[in-house]
């Protein structure tokens, strides 16, 4: 992943409400701060960005339901982050389901904003960031 964009009505709430979840505050706003159409945050360990654009903007309608593809996002500990991110008052899109033997796991819910975020363990991807790290 390289980018990821989100739509909010509020982009404001959405910018706020994204930086307590990450732990970390959007690095761009634009046009101000203040009153964002769009802002973005660096994520991960390959620094992705992870941008929320007014819904006003959006190609398809925003806001009848959950809405987006779902991209996961690892994580370290699946249950703890769904946790965490129900009691910031995302909503459940789908539980915890075990992909086999494999290791991998996912879960999705959406965002107060109407965005489905996508969460997972991807054992594929801590062997690249192994390699990666040397």
């Amino acid at each position: 992943m390289a980018t990821v964009s989100f739509y909010a009505d509020d982009v404001r709430a959405a910018r706020d409400w994204y930086a307590n979840f990450l732990d970390t505050e959007a690095y761009y706003a634009m046009p101000s701060q203040e009153a964002p159409s769009y802002v973005e945050f660096r994520i991960g360990d390959f620094q992705a960005e992870l941008g929320i654009i007014d819904a006003k903007f959006a190609p398809h309608r925003v806001g009848d339901g959950p809405a987006g593809a779902i991209l996961n996002w690892h994580v370290d500990d699946l249950e703890k982050t769904l946790d965490r991110l129900l009691e910031l008052g995302a909503t459940l899109n789908q539980g915890i389901v075990d992909h086999g033997d494999s290791g991998f796991r996912t879960a999705s819910v959406t965002d107060p904003f109407g965005n489905l975020l996508g969460i997972m363990t991807n054992p594929h991807y801590l062997d690249i960031v192994a390699a990666v790290r040397g």
